[in-house]
């Protein structure tokens, strides 16, 4: 043989002749105890993609943590690549995955929100003292807004949320066990169909009430979507009735705007209304499975919807409870059905819109917990009621979430049109006492924020684009003399640079280069208009396209702020 084709058969039988090495499996191995204990947890659930988030909840509430011998073994149980499951657990804030070598996280958890107003109100104080109190078995960490903004500064001890909270408040309830959600006084079953409640579903059902009236009276009422995009709510049936069958339905109920908490509000106290407004848009639109999805930092809400849900009749669609696990991302319409369907909660590409191509690839109806609750109300009231309402040639009602430095913050409903001066006048008592008024952001993190000169401008939808602002949800941070715009607006960059889904380089990129940039005790104007610029023109979605709002207004109405104090002096 010559040597050419020695060196060929050696190629083609590798190892011929020598003593081959023992085959060990490839890829992770699945710890039988560990599976033991996902198949005894998950019990007779189903095993379907979609339900993946839940069985993460499951594996999270149970021990505190998710390890990753826990994880290899949700995979083989769910029949999911480990990649699949690795990448959705890492994704949402409050899965801590604890991976291979790493030490086991302490079993209970405090979280201290960090957003604008807990920050005005003393909460990053509080954390650092948490952080150097509290003793073995605890951890503290920060987190975003929680959603009670109106009880700034707050802390969450497990699932239970501590308003007001000090050191001594919050290591009481860590030291007492008091861990569980605490459930406030709210309008259960029997009380809401005492007073009329499920009479205007049943009307509609038994063809009483013609669909086209229903929606006639959305139409003219002009209801809008009161998550902050306001699309008019009867035009939106409208098209997803327009859509071949079979249709879905979603709502949204992941409130995680900075300075928001007015569905918490609707759900703690009416929550019947909301399920009334939900199953008639369910009826209207033909969609036999509804999804509702509520935020991780609303345990009592979620908890209430499963009791109540639990009390109605049967018949009607199927209502489904999902829960969120902390990404403020999910509340774009897209990334909410994708973690709907147990996946990261990536913005989809649009066209084609969720109307048409939604959850589970079905036309799907999503609406808003607050626009949904208002159904009934204006359909029984009638078009005219709601309209009688409003200021400044503006008409109906708004849910105000007001937080702040005002005396009594909370959740006003007031008539849409109002100006912040009246607001703060007539539904708040005035000012905090030793504060005077000084700036405010008219919808939330990403609306902007104006000076307090401008405070005679109709908050409603359409009124405050020209400046550079918006409604959205209309959450009003109010700020005084004593808080700085400039350090409001880098708290909020700070919270999109956090909450950035990472998808689209602009807003991944651009919020962390943002806030890099304001960090500097001297702006760079010039650069950062270029990339608020560039973050609005080609980020995928709102999150991106928004985030510079409060950089921009800041230095746009708020030039003193630019001044060093030496010439100002």
């Amino acid at each position: 043989m010559s040597h050419d084709a020695q060196k060929v058969r050696s190629f083609e039988h590798p190892g011929e002749g020598r003593k081959r090495a023992k085959s060990t499996p490839k890829g992770r191995q699945v710890d039988p105890q560990a599976a033991e204990e996902i198949a005894l947890l998950l019990g007779d659930r189903p095993r379907r993609r979609d339900l993946l988030i839940e069985h993460l909840h499951l594996i999270q509430d149970t021990w505190k943590q998710i390890s990753a011998s826990h994880l290899v073994a949700l995979a083989d149980e769910m029949r999911l690549s480990f990649a699949e499951v690795f990448e959705t657990a890492t994704f949402y804030a409050h899965f801590d995955v604890v991976k291979e070598g790493e030490a086991n996280i302490p079993p209970l958890t405090i979280r201290v929100c960090d957003s604008l107003t807990c920050a005005m109100l003393g909460g990053e104080k509080l954390l650092h003292e948490l952080q150097t109190t509290v003793g073995p078995g605890i951890r503290v960490v920060r987190a975003p807004c929680v959603g009670r903004c109106d009880t700034a500064p707050a802390a969450e001890v497990g699932h239970h949320f501590v308003d007001r909270a000090s050191v001594a408040s919050v290591l009481a309830g860590a030291k007492g066990g008091d861990t569980h959600a605490h459930l406030p006084d709210y309008i259960d079953y029997d009380a809401y169909v005492a007073g009329g409640g499920y009479t205007l579903l049943k009307r509609l059902r038994s063809g009483e009430l013609k669909q086209e009236d229903l929606l006639k009276a959305l139409d003219d009422a002009s209801l809008r979507g009161l998550g902050g995009a306001g699309f008019p709510a009867g035009r939106k049936w409208r098209a997803v009735l327009g859509e071949p069958g079979p249709r879905l339905m979603a709502v949204n109920g992941d409130e995680g705007e900075p300075g928001t908490f007015k569905d918490r509000y609707y759900l703690e106290t009416d929550p019947h209304r909301f399920l009334e407004g939900t199953l008639i848009g369910a009826h209207v639109v033909e969609a036999p499975e509804v999804y509702i999805y509520i935020r991780d930092e609303y345990p009592a809400s979620r908890e209430i919807l499963e009791r109540e849900i639990a009390k109605l009749p049967p018949g009607g669609p199927v209502l489904h409870m999902r829960r969120g696990a902390g990404a403020y991302i999910c509340g774009e319409e897209s990334s909410l059905l994708e973690s709907i369907e147990g996946k990261r909660g990536l913005p989809r590409h649009k066209p084609p819109y969720p109307f048409q191509v939604g959850l589970f690839g079905l036309p799907t109806l999503i609406n808003n917990v607050e626009t949904l609750w208002w159904v009934r109300d204006i359909v029984e009231k009638g078009a005219d009621w709601w309209k009688s309402h409003g200021r400044h040639d503006r008409q109906g009602l708004r849910s105000y979430s007001v937080s702040g430095r005002v005396k009594n913050p909370g959740m006003k409903l007031a008539p849409a049109g109002i100006t912040v001066r009246e607001l703060i006048d007539e539904f708040c008592g005035g000012m905090a006492d030793g504060h005077k008024f000084h700036a405010y952001l008219p919808g939330g993190a990403s609306g902007g924020i104006l000076p307090a000169s401008m405070d005679d401008i109709p908050l409603d939808f359409g009124t405050l684009e020209k400046y550079g602002c918006f409604i959205g949800s209309a959450a009003i941070i109010i700020l005084s003399a004593q808080d700085s715009v400039k350090a409001a607006a880098l708290n909020l960059m700070r919270f999109f640079e956090d909450e950035s889904c990472g998808q689209c380089t602009p807003c991944r990129v651009g919020t962390q280069k943002a806030a890099l940039l304001m960090e500097k005790p001297v702006w760079n104007r010039e650069l950062l208009d270029e990339l608020s610029q560039v973050m609005r023109d080609a980020s995928i979605c709102g999150l991106g396209q928004a985030a510079s709002n409060p950089l921009t207004t800041v230095i746009k109405y708020f030039p003193e702020e630019f001044v060093p104090k030496e010439a100002a002096e």
